[in-house]
C-alpha cells in the first residue's frame, strides 16, 4: 500500500484543485478577448496599466473594479506579466492595481493584425473556437457514459453524444459555428504555414504544383502561393465549402470534390490536420487517392507534405499538448494522434515506400511522404 508524507499530500490537494479547475484558463482567456484586452496593451505601445485599461475596456462603471481581479488571473496564468515598480511589502491587489501589464508571446498573438514573421495573424479565433458553445468540456462532460456505452460500431463519438450530432453535421447546420471554427482554422494555418515555408522551404523545391487537401478557405495554400510562386497551388474541399468561398485574386485555384474519392493530378499534396480526424483504415484510403494523384502527375519526385503531430516530444509541455490534441480527436472524431510506428503502418498500407519527418512547430512536424 502506497504511502505518502503530509507535505506530498498537501501538494497533492493543491494540483487537484489546479486541474479541476483548469477550465477556467480558457473561459478567462475568451473574456479578454471579447473585451480586447489584448488589443488594448498593444495599442498602449505594448505596456498598460490598470489605469489605461479602465479608459478603454469597454464595461460600465460599476463593474471596472472587478477588471483587477481579471487581470491579476491573467498575470498568474502567464497570459500577460506584471511588472511593478516596488513589489517590496506591496500585496497583489495593489501589485494588480499599480503594475504596468506587457503582451507575453502567447497574447500577442491574440492581437488583431500581429505581425508574426512577416505573416499576419489572430489567433483569437481558435480561442474563441476552442470556448464556443460546441466546446470540448460539453462533450468531456460525457465521455465516463461514452466508454460505457454499446455502440459497438464506434461511430458514435462524445460530441454526437453530447450534441446530438457529429461535429461535421454541427458545421453543415450551424453558421455561426461554422464560421468560428473556418476563421479559428484559416489563422492557424497561416501561422503554422509562414513558419514552414521560412524555417522549412526546401519541402515545396521541384514541384511546379500542389493541392491543399481539405484546405478550406485557401489560407496556407495562398502562404505558400506567395512565398514560391512558380508553385500552381489548389485547394480541393467538399463542394458546401468551396461555394462558400469567394476567389478574388486567382492566387489559389479552389476546386469542390470529396477527397476519398480523387485527387487532381498534382506533384505534390498538403495534408495539413487532415489525417488525425479519420481512423486508420480512412487514412489509408485517403493516402491511396493521394497515391493516384502524384503517380498520374510526377511519380518519380512527387510527394505527400504531412504536417500534423508525432506523438513522443521529449517536452513534458509539448508531450502535454500532444495527448491533449488527441484526447479532442477521441471526443469530437474516429481519429487520433499518432505515434511514430503508426504513422509508418498507415503509410506503408497505402503502398508508399519511405518518408522523413521532422519537427516543425512546437508540438508539430513535417513529414514528406515519397513512393
Amino acid at each position: 500500500m502506497a504511502t505518502f508524507s503530509s507535505s506530498e499530500l498537501l501538494q497533492a490537494h493543491t494540483e487537484l484543485w489546479n486541474i479541476g479547475i483548469s477550465y477556467l484558463k480558457p473561459i478567462a482567456l475568451r473574456c479578454a478577448i471579447n473585451l480586447g484586452i489584448p488589443n488594448a496593451i498593444h495599442n498602449c505601445g505594448g505596456s498598460a496599466s490598470l489605469a489605461d485599461l479602465l479608459a478603454v475596456v469597454p464595461v460600465p462603471e460599476h463593474r471596472k473594479p472587478y477588471l483587477r481581479r481579471l487581470m491579476r488571473f491573467l498575470a498568474a496564468t502567464g497570459i500577460v506579466t506584471l511588472d511593478v515598480p516596488s513589489a517590496d511589502g506591496c500585496t497583489t491587489e495593489e501589485a494588480s492595481a499599480t503594475g504596468v501589464y506587457h503582451l507575453t508571446p502567447m497574447s500577442r498573438l491574440l492581437v488583431d493584425d500581429v505581425d508574426v514573421h512577416g505573416c499576419i495573424n489572430d489567433l483569437s479565433s481558435f480561442v474563441l473556437l476552442c470556448t464556443t458553445k460546441y466546446h470540448i468540456m460539453a462533450s468531456m462532460h460525457l465521455s465516463a457514459e461514452w466508454f460505457k456505452g454499446e455502440d459497438r460500431a464506434g461511430s458514435e463519438m462524445p460530441f454526437k453524444t453530447a450534441h446530438g450530432m457529429t461535429m461535421w453535421d454541427a458545421l453543415c447546420h450551424d453558421p455561426q459555428f461554422n464560421e468560428v471554427f473556418n476563421t479559428a482554422m484559416a489563422s492557424d494555418s497561416q501561422l503554422v504555414l509562414n513558419f514552414v515555408v521560412t524555417t522549412r522551404g526546401d519541402v515545396f523545391d521541384g514541384i511546379s504544383s500542389l493541392v491543399d487537401v481539405g484546405g478550406g478557405t485557401g489560407s496556407a495554400a495562398r502562404v505558400i502561393a506567395e512565398a514560391f510562386p512558380h508553385v500552381k497551388c489548389s485547394v480541393l474541399d467538399l463542394p458546401n465549402v468551396i461555394s462558400s468561398i469567394q476567389p478574388v485574386d486567382g492566387v489559389v485555384e479552389y476546386i469542390a470534390g470529396d477527397m476519398m474519392d480523387s485527387i487532381p493530378p498534382t506533384d505534390a499534396v498538403l495534408l495539413k490536420y487532415v489525417l488525425h480526424d479519420w481512423n486508420d483504415d480512412e487514412c489509408v484510403k485517403i493516402l491511396t487517392q493521394c497515391k493516384k494523384a502524384i503517380c498520374s502527375r510526377n511519380p518519380a519526385s512527387g510527394k505527400v507534405i504531412i504536417i500534423d503531430t508525432i506523438i513522443g516530444s521529449p517536452s513534458k509541455a509539448i508531450f502535454e499538448t500532444q495527448v491533449s490534441v488527441d484526447l479532442i480527436m477521441m471526443v469530437l472524431t474516429s481519429g487520433k494522434e499518432r505515434e511514430e510506428h503508426e504513422w509508418h503502418k498507415i503509410f506503408m498500407d497505402a503502398g508508399f515506400g519511405h518518408y522523413k519527418a521532422k519537427p516543425v512547430m512546437g508540438f508539430l512536424s513535417i513529414i514528406e511522404l515519397y513512393l
